[in-house]
C-alpha cells in the first residue's frame, strides 16, 4: 500500500538498546523526563526536549504500521522515557499494537525507576498481559553516593523497588551497570554495592559499558568526589569488574559486557560462568599490568 508520508515520523536523534536492533522503533514520547545525568548527551539537544507524542499520532503510526509492515515481531517504544506516560495512554498504545500488528510478540522499553513509582504490580502486570513484556533500565550504580554524583535522580532503594515491582509483574528486566562511575575514590564501593543490587532484585539481564561523561561537564567538581574525581585506567576497570562479578550471587542472569566503550567483552550466564569469567577477566587484569589499555572516553550510548 503507498502512503504519501511513512509509517512512523521521527524527531531524530532516535537512540534504542543494541539488544533492539531488529524491532521496529515506535517512538511515544520525546527525550527524556529526567535528562539531568552528567554522564548522557542522548537528549541534549534542543529538539529533544521531553514530551509525549500525541496519542492520535501514535494511534495512527501503528495502523499504518501495521497496513504497511507486515510480520513485525518486536517492537521498542522510544525515546527514553516511554514508561513515563499514564497506565491508560500504555494501555492505549499496546492495544492498538495487538490490534493493528498481531505478529508483534515483543514490546519493550527504556524505563526510569522513578516511572514505576505511581504504577501498582497489578498495572504492570495488565501492561504485561498486553505485550509489554521486557524494560530496559539504567540502574548505573548500587552506590547511592555514586547516583548522587552522578545525578541519577536515584538510590538503592528506589532502584530496588522499581525493578522488583516490574518482576512481580512479569516483566523481564534488562539492568545496566557504569563501570568506573565511581572514579577512583569509590571504585570498591561502587562495584560492591551495585552487586548487592543486582543480587536483591536477580534480573534477567545484566549488562555493563563504560563511564564517559556528557560533553562539557567538568568532571573535577562532581559532586560527592570534593573537586578529586579521578577517571579509572584500563587496568582499574578491569579490576573494578573483577570485584563486582566476584560478589554477585545471580541464579540465571544473562550477562553482556559487549558495549563499544568495553575493552574486554564477557558474555555469559551468571552464576553457572562465573568462574569462567573471573577467569578471563584474570587474564586481562595480567595484561594490563604490562600494557597500556585504551579508554573510550567519549560519545553517547
Amino acid at each position: 500500500m503507498w502512503y504519501s508520508q511513512p509509517p512512523v515520523s521521527y524527531i531524530e536523534p532516535v537512540f534504542r538498546p543494541p539488544s533492539e536492533a531488529d524491532s521496529l522503533i515506535l517512538q511515544v514520547t520525546n527525550g527524556c523526563s529526567w535528562n539531568k545525568c552528567t554522564f548522557c548527551d542522548m537528549y541534549t539537544d534542543e529538539h529533544k526536549r521531553f514530551r509525549p507524542k500525541a496519542e492520535a499520532e501514535v494511534l495512527a503510526e501503528i495502523q499504518r504500521c501495521g497496513e504497511s509492515l507486515p510480520g513485525v515481531r518486536r517492537v521498542f517504544l522510544a525515546d527514553g522515557d516511554a514508561m513515563a506516560l499514564s497506565v491508560r495512554r500504555l494501555k492505549t498504545i499496546l492495544t492498538a499494537i495487538r490490534t493493528h500488528m498481531p505478529s508483534v510478540r515483543r514490546v519493550s522499553a527504556y524505563c526510569l525507576p522513578a516511572n514505576l513509582k505511581r504504577k501498582s504490580v497489578e498495572e504492570l502486570a495488565e501492561l504485561r498481559e498486553l505485550g509489554l513484556t521486557l524494560i530496559y533500565m539504567g540502574a548505573e550504580s548500587g552506590s547511592d553516593q555514586v547516583l548522587r554524583a552522578l545525578d541519577k535522580g536515584e538510590t538503592f532503594d528506589s532502584t530496588a523497588e522499581a525493578l522488583i515491582k516490574a518482576g512481580e509483574a512479569g516483566i523481564k528486566r534488562s539492568v545496566m551497570l557504569i563501570n568506573g562511575a565511581g572514579g577512583q575514590r569509590f571504585s570498591e564501593e561502587h562495584a560492591l554495592a551495585s552487586a548487592r543490587l543486582v543480587n536483591r532484585v536477580q534480573p534477567e539481564y545484566l549488562a555493563t559499558l563504560v563511564l564517559f561523561f556528557r560533553r562539557g561537564t567538568d568532571q573535577t567538581v562532581l559532586e560527592g568526589y570534593d573537586g578529586d574525581f579521578q577517571p579509572l585506567d584500563g587496568l582499574g576497570l578491569f579490576q573494578e569488574m573483577r570485584s563486582l562479578i566476584a560478589a554477585t550471587e545471580l541464579n540465571q542472569t544473562i550477562f553482556r559486557s559487549d558495549h563499544v566503550s568495553n575493552s574486554l567483552v564477557l558474555k555469559g550466564t551468571l552464576g553457572k560462568d562465573k568462574q569462567r569469567m573471573l577467569a578471563e577477566i584474570d587474564q586481562a587484569i595480567e595484561y594490563a599490568r604490562d600494557h597500556e589499555i585504551p579508554v573510550y572516553r567519549q560519545g553517547s550510548f
